[in-house]
C-alpha cells in the first residue's frame, strides 16, 4: 500500500510557477508592496504566519461599497503575480473586497506546498480578515477554483455561517482526476466528496463542458452532494483554464452575489432576476497539474 500511496503522492505533485512571477518588498514606512503590481490605495500586502511556521503573502483588495468579502483560493499553476488582472475585475464588478493569497511553496510565500499546509494558509488568511478588518462569517463568501477547492472546502466545513461558497472547476478529490473510482481511499487527497456534505451555505458550482483536465461530472456531483443547491453554471464549450472568458461567467457570479445580498434581508430565496452580462480579461491557466 506504501507504493500506492507514492504513486498517487508523485502523480499530484504541486506545481507553482518557477521562478514566482512576483517578490514583496517592504518599503521605509513599513508597508510591503509588490513590484509591478499598480499602485492601488485600496491594495493591501500581508504576511502571515501559518501554525507550521511558514510566512504567507495575503492580498486585499477592498472596494469602497462592498457588502461582502471573497477569499479566493487560486488553481495549481499560477501565484499572485499572474492574477492580480483579475481580483481588479471582480472587485469593480462584483462590488466585493477580495481577500487572495498564495500558499506555501507559492509565489513569494515560504515553506513547500502540500495538501494540509493549504489548509494551514487557508486559516491563517481566515484570521487575518478577522482579526484585520472584522469581517465575520455571514459577509464571508469562499471562492475555490480547481485544487484550490481543497481548502475552500476545508474551511467552509467548519463554519456553519458563511454567507456562501463558489467552486470553480472543482475536484471531487485528488485520486478521482486520475481514475473514476467509487470509494474514497485513505491515501487520497483533498476529499472534497465528503467535506461538501458538511457545507450548510449556499453553493455555486461553475464547470466548462469540454473541461479536459477535471471531468465535468466532478462539478455535477458536488452540486448533488451540496445541502444547499444554488442554481449551477455548465459554461457550454468551456475547458479547465478559460471560464473567465465567458460573458455568462461573471453575469452569474453577480446574479449569487445579489442573492445572497437579498438573504440578509429575508430568508433564503431562489435566484434573483439576471444582470447584463461583462467581460472579465482571462486569468492565466491554473491547472490542477498533472504530468
Amino acid at each position: 500500500m506504501g507504493n500506492v500511496t507514492s504513486s498517487v503522492a508523485a502523480k499530484f505533485a504541486f506545481f507553482p510557477p518557477d521562478p514566482p512571477t512576483y517578490d514583496v518588498f517592504r518599503e521605509s514606512d513599513g508597508r510591503l508592496v509588490l513590484p509591478g503590481v499598480t499602485a492601488d490605495k485600496n491594495m493591501e500586502v500581508h504576511l502571515l504566519e501559518t501554525k507550521p511556521g511558514n510566512k504567507i503573502v495575503a492580498t486585499f483588495w477592498k472596494h469602497p461599497f462592498a457588502r461582502f468579502t471573497v477569499l479566493y483560493s487560486h488553481g495549481n499553476a499560477a501565484d499572485l503575480g499572474q492574477m492580480h488582472e483579475l481580483f481588479i475585475e471582480l472587485r469593480a464588478h462584483l462590488r466585493v473586497n477580495i481577500m487572495s493569497y498564495d500558499y506555501s511553496g507559492y509565489g513569494a510565500s515560504s515553506g513547500k506546498p502540500s495538501e494540509f499546509n493549504t489548509y494551514y494558509d487557508i486559516e491563517a488568511v481566515y484570521n487575518c480578515l478577522k482579526k484585520d478588518y472584522g469581517i465575520k462569517q455571514e459577509d464571508l463568501i469562499l471562492y475555490g477554483q480547481s485544487v484550490g477547492s481543497g481548502p475552500t472546502l476545508h474551511l467552509a466545513s467548519r463554519l456553519q455561517k458563511l454567507r456562501g461558497v463558489v467552486l470553480h472547476s472543482a475536484i471531487l478529490s485528488g485520486i478521482r482526476v486520475l481514475y473514476p473510482v467509487k470509494m474514497t481511499f485513505w491515501f487520497d487527497i483533498y476529499k472534497n466528496i465528503d467535506k461538501i456534505r458538511l457545507v450548510s451555505c449556499p453553493v455555486l458550482v461553475i464547470h466548462g463542458t469540454n473541461d479536459d483536465i477535471v471531468d465535468l461530472s466532478h462539478g455535477k456531483r458536488l452540486w448533488e452532494l451540496a445541502k444547499e443547491k444554488y442554481d449551477p453554471l455548465w459554461v457550454k464549450g468551456g475547458g479547465h483554464c478559460n471560464l473567465e472568458t465567458y460573458p455568462e461567467y461573471i453575469k452569474h457570479l453577480r446574479k449569487f452575489i445579489n442573492a445572497m445580498e437579498k438573504i440578509s434581508i429575508v430568508k433564503p430565496t431562489k435566484q434573483l432576476t439576471q444582470n447584463p452580462s461583462i467581460e472579465v480579461k482571462h486569468n492565466k491557466c491554473l491547472r490542477f497539474g498533472i504530468r
